[in-house]
């Protein structure tokens, strides 16, 4: 008898061990589960975001699309640049009166351009209208067009604001100045 405990032995001992690795089991799917939940949460609450988010995006695309009709409904060319002179509009009769598209100037410097208006010469009024000294200013100004004629234009410098003390950059509204017409 005393060997048929001895084989016991080894078999229960086993025994144990599986329960033991049965309950872990069983303790490790629990936490699977709650972590599953809350995954599952963590999902509707990201889609709930996500369904937020493209909502205002196309909320942001109609305002986009309204501002791009109004621009391109303005007999001025309007050019809109940062308080770094980058340019961030562009529009259609600017397009018409210069020759470069939109997302050819986007993002760059309005000195760095090459067209038919003398650029350097707005340098002065684009930095008083940022710096606030002088709140609007208008000038007439020859220049050459996209067809290298001779026009002169009109030109407004207004500051573009959001509230803050400062511009956040300038508004340029140019339209060409018919000869014999006044401004």
């Amino acid at each position: 008898m005393g060997k048929l405990q001895n084989r016991d032995a080894p078999l229960q001992s086993s025994h144990e061990e599986l329960e033991t690795t049965n309950e872990e089991l069983q303790s490790t799917n629990e936490e699977l589960e709650t972590m599953n939940e809350e995954l599952q949460s963590s999902n509707e609450e990201l889609q709930t975001i996500n369904d937020d988010l493209g909502r205002k995006t196309v909320e942001l695309n109609q305002c986009n699309a309204f501002l791009e009709a109004i621009f391109a409904s303005l007999p001025s060319a309007v050019i809109v640049v940062d308080r770094k002179f980058l340019i961030q509009t562009w529009n259609e009769a600017a397009q018409n009166l210069w020759g470069p598209k939109a997302d050819e100037v986007n993002k760059q410097s309005l000195f760095s351009l090459d067209i038919g208006l003398p650029v350097e010469r707005l340098r002065d009024p684009l930095h008083q209208c940022l710096i606030g000294a002088q709140a609007e200013q208008e000038m007439l100004i020859d220049a050459l067009n996209n067809q290298g004629d001779s026009i002169q234009c009109h030109l407004s410098f207004n500051p573009l604001k959001d509230g803050s003390p400062e511009p956040q950059g300038v508004i340029l509204l140019i339209k060409e100045v018919q000869p014999g017409l006044s401004s």
